[in-house]
């Protein structure tokens, strides 16, 4: 009885709270508030590419299995699996108290239990790329294997199975990923192609109300399935409300007077008023929040589009030397320390950070700052002091131009021009895709911990625009040894082989690694039990606010 009316209580606050302006005690009402520089654009978990879906997408949704913050593999609504038939079988066994949200898309307006079959269902819906931004991820699902759905079985409402044409060693974690999140057909045949608009899932937050541009508001899951250790319904909260202040500035002075509880990403904050010369927050700010940080699966980078097809072209970045000289002459230390408050880590390994499985106690040895190597190199490809060496052009986004004048800098010691070409982001991206570009600036943020996310980008079948190989990248050893690697099951002969490619690629100086990024939050005093981990992901289950 207490319960009901606390629920009660909790849900009149939040409603309140959503009407009405900014009213400090209102909305400090055990509600988490954070803001988004960027939009959501839909909350269909099959649309879960942008960190902006995927963080509301987490308080919706659950899959199989989850990732803690040690990035260990852990049940979700599979409490048990087995891998089988030489990893071409995997059999889930599912939890029987799992229930959907409540809406009125099942009958009475209350949400069922949640079968084998449902996965089947929203594991399907990821083949269509008209929904889908997962397809490539199925890659390696037997769409063929007889008595299945695409691939997929409901042995019985606890038992799922998913048939692979070959064993893929990542698998488990791709499965961790929230496209993979069990959705209701009852409301997909309801809502369509509006699905993202009402979203129902299984998590520990619900969808209340949407303003687009404006505001989000979740509240809580009254039947949500997970306890915390002493036997507690999770989550803690009564709600989530998120901003969409598109002014940086703005949203961090929002932080500071205490009407958000975190402030996440290094383009969310006032470097200058956070961080101190040595990288640390700065003693005025301890009384009112704390610093989060950690490695996060997140490499900056130049890429060269070396072309075959142009190898006879007349273009600079054509030659290894060329491009072994820009790695060489670029101080990634300095910029990671002036332009980055020292929030990074200079990226002097390989292209996949050093951090991850199989890279922590053998990195891989990638370029470090040496202006008399580089002039070195220029000389042996016959440009002496950059003498008769063309100006290369570099492509970047308005939010990295302050980087690329730096290495503008950088490079003009050593004899190397360069002329900066500023895009808008999508203009950018599309340009990359298409090869239009020749040299620009990007990020890679691995989907899952596992080095051939980052190693992908490489493969040969991967080229773009199809695929997500922007350098045209092309060596048949290392096809062949990706291909093996992914199928080896022991994870010590596999992270071996994981190096040996990423060695391939930095002697053939492909890119250039700038730096390694840090996840970073600042996050209010009265805010506990919000983890992090290397995904950056964000899981609000057992926060606790007062």
């Amino acid at each position: 009885m207490f319960r009901k009316l606390s629920a009660c209580i909790a849900l009149v606050s939040l409603v309140f709270l959503v009407s009405c302006t900014h009213n400090n005690h209102e909305e400090n009402e055990n509600i988490f508030r954070y803001n988004e520089l960027g939009d959501v654009t839909s909350l269909d978990p099959a649309s879960a590419r942008s960190f902006e879906n995927i963080w509301v997408d987490d308080q919706l949704y659950n899959g199989l299995v989850q990732m803690d913050t040690a990035l260990a593999i852990r049940p979700g609504i599979a409490n048990s699996w087995e891998i089988k038939n030489e990893g071409k079988l995997y059999v889930f066994h599912l939890r029987s108290d799992v229930y959907f949200q409540d809406d009125s898309a099942f009958t009475g307006g209350k949400g069922r239990k949640v079968v084998a079959s449902d996965f089947v269902h929203s594991f399907f819906r990821l083949f269509d790329a008209r929904i889908s931004d997962a397809t490539t991820l199925l890659t390696d699902v037997d769409r063929s294997a007889e008595g299945t759905v695409q691939g997929f079985k409901a042995l019985n409402d606890t038992t799922l199975l998913i048939y692979m044409k070959k064993p893929f060693a990542p698998f488990m974690s791709i499965l961790t990923m929230r496209y993979f999140s069990v959705v209701p057909i009852e409301a997909i045949d309801k809502y369509g192609q509006d699905f993202g608009e009402h979203p129902v899932g299984t998590g520990p937050f619900r969808l209340r109300r949407w303003e687009h541009g404006n505001r989000l508001v979740l509240i809580r899951n009254e039947h949500y399935f997970e306890k915390d250790a002493q036997g507690n319904a999770l989550p803690y909260l009564n709600g989530v409300v998120v901003t969409f202040i598109k002014d940086a500035e703005t949203s961090f002075l929002e932080f500071m007077d205490g009407n958000l509880d975190m402030a996440s990403g290094f383009a969310a904050m006032n470097p200058r008023e956070v961080f101190t010369p040595n990288s640390q927050l700065r003693t005025e700010l301890k009384s009112k929040c704390y610093l989060q940080r950690m490695p996060f699966l997140k490499t900056d980078y130049l890429g060269f589009m070396i072309d075959p097809k142009r190898m006879d072209e007349k273009i600079p970045i054509n030659l290894k030397a060329i491009r072994q000289a820009i790695n060489y002459a670029i101080n990634k230390e300095e910029l990671v320390r002036y332009l980055r408050f020292g929030v990074g880590i200079p990226a002097n390994n390989g292209f996949v950070p050093p951090f991850l499985p199989g890279n922590k106690n053998e990195k891989v040895t990638g370029y470090s700052y040496n202006t008399d190597k580089a002039s070195e190199l220029l000389a042996q490809a016959g440009f002496p002091n950059g003498k008769g060496l063309p100006e290369i052009s570099v492509f970047v986004s308005n939010e990295t131009a302050s980087i690329a004048q730096a290495i503008q800098a950088q490079l003009q010691h050593v004899g190397i021009k360069l002329s900066i070409h500023i895009e808008r982001p999508a203009v950018l991206a599309e340009g990359v895709v298409s090869g239009q570009c020749y040299f620009f600036k990007k990020s890679w943020v691995g989907d899952y911990p596992d080095a051939e996310n980052f190693l992908s980008l490489f493969y040969s079948k991967n080229f773009s625009p199809e695929g997500v190989n922007y350098f045209h990248y092309s060596d048949p050893q290392f096809d062949s040894l990706y291909d093996k690697a992914v199928t080896e099951p022991n994870d010590t002969i596999r992270f071996a082989e994981y190096r040996t490619m990423d060695k391939m690629v930095m002697e053939s100086a492909t890119v250039v690694p700038l730096y390694y990024d840090e996840v970073i939050r600042l996050v209010n005093n009265h805010i506990s039990g919000l983890p992090i981990d290397s995904r950056n992901s964000l899981d609000l289950r057992r926060v606790k606010k007062g």
